[in-house]
């Protein structure tokens, strides 16, 4: 008489098959690193600057590691960046180096990435440290000291300024680490010189939001002797909402990132001045540490990366 297979047997005949190729899932990629880039979005040019930089650096080593690049359309798609990091962990790749969309509601998925043996590093805009404690998670930041950054740009837009000028700030996003503390360092310069800041507000780091930010601004304040923009694009807004008042050149514009579009603003007169905080080397530094930790197993450790004064001398 035949007999059916006992369902016990079946599972183990099953395992056998399956757990090989489950535990081949698991394992990470025999060989060369596999490091993966995420950055906030590629319609600003500060990030194309950054991936290019970081693609170049992995062509001049490309014996030494294998890089995948990410980006997300909108700097405040949160959830759209949470959704890569997830997919990078299912690839299993050797390190993740992610310039966050928002300071404290990706540090979770990294710490899951970390719990999962991949090497976190976090470059450009820097995790909450409160977040992080929480976690209980140590992700070491590579990047520049924004405030400090920021201080620079408006302590030379100070020298243009006497006590009682009215100034302006156009932020970045509200949750985002690297836009509190350009305000911060806005402000240090400002009541320095005891000008007086009549509004601050978020655009988001969007040009288009900026310019009707900036344009509500000159409405309610008409005596703006000058704006400062925590970033570039937001400059870019600045300027062409100041055009269509008819204060383009009148009201003092700074910007941080030193991109190639705001640099010919400088030159024409639009903008007094922007921090370079050096795009296309942010993510190699990032990248070479991540390389670092997996070689020598070192203990994570934060690292400050350089921040330049940019102004319209500087690029004759």
């Amino acid at each position: 008489m035949n007999r059916s297979p006992s369902t016990s047997a079946v599972a183990v005949g099953l395992l056998a098959v399956l757990v090989p190729f489950l535990w081949a899932g698991c394992r990470k990629p025999a060989g060369k690193p596999r490091v993966a880039l995420i950055m906030k979005s590629l319609a600003n040019e500060f990030f194309k600057t950054m991936e290019d930089g970081a693609r170049a650096h992995q062509k001049a080593n490309k014996d030494t590691y294998n890089l995948i690049c990410n980006g997300i359309k909108d700097e405040q798609d949160v959830a759209r960046q949470i959704a890569i990091v997830e997919q990078m962990i299912a690839q299993g790749v050797s390190a993740i180096v992610i310039a966050p969309a928002d300071s404290k509601a990706l540090v979770p998925v990294c710490k899951r990435a970390s719990d999962a043996g991949i090497v976190v590093v976090n470059i450009d805009n820097k995790f909450d440290d409160a977040v992080l404690a929480d976690k209980k998670i140590r992700i070491p930041f590579v990047g520049p000291d924004n405030r400090k950054g920021a201080r620079l740009a408006a302590e030379h837009l100070a020298g243009r300024l006497k006590k009682g000028d009215e100034v302006a700030i156009v932020e970045g996003v509200p949750n985002a680490f690297n836009g509190v503390q350009r305000r911060l360092g806005f402000e240090d310069a400002m009541k320095a010189v005891g000008a007086k800041i009549v509004s601050s507000q978020s655009a988001n780091w969007m040009p288009d939001q900026a310019e009707k930010v900036v344009a509500g601004m000159l409405v309610q304040h008409p005596g703006l002797k000058a704006i400062l923009c925590a970033n570039d694009n937001m400059a870019l807004g600045a300027v062409t909402a100041l055009q269509a008042a008819g204060k383009a050149g009148k009201v003092l514009v700074v910007g941080y990132d030193n991109i190639s579009a705001i640099r010919q603003r400088m030159k024409e007169g639009k903008v007094l001045c922007t921090i370079d905080q050096h795009a296309d080397r942010i993510a190699v530094f990032g990248i070479e540490y991540a390389l670092d930790i997996l070689r020598e197993k070192t203990t994570p450790a934060d690292k400050e990366t350089p921040v330049d004064l940019i102004t319209a001398d500087s690029l004759k």
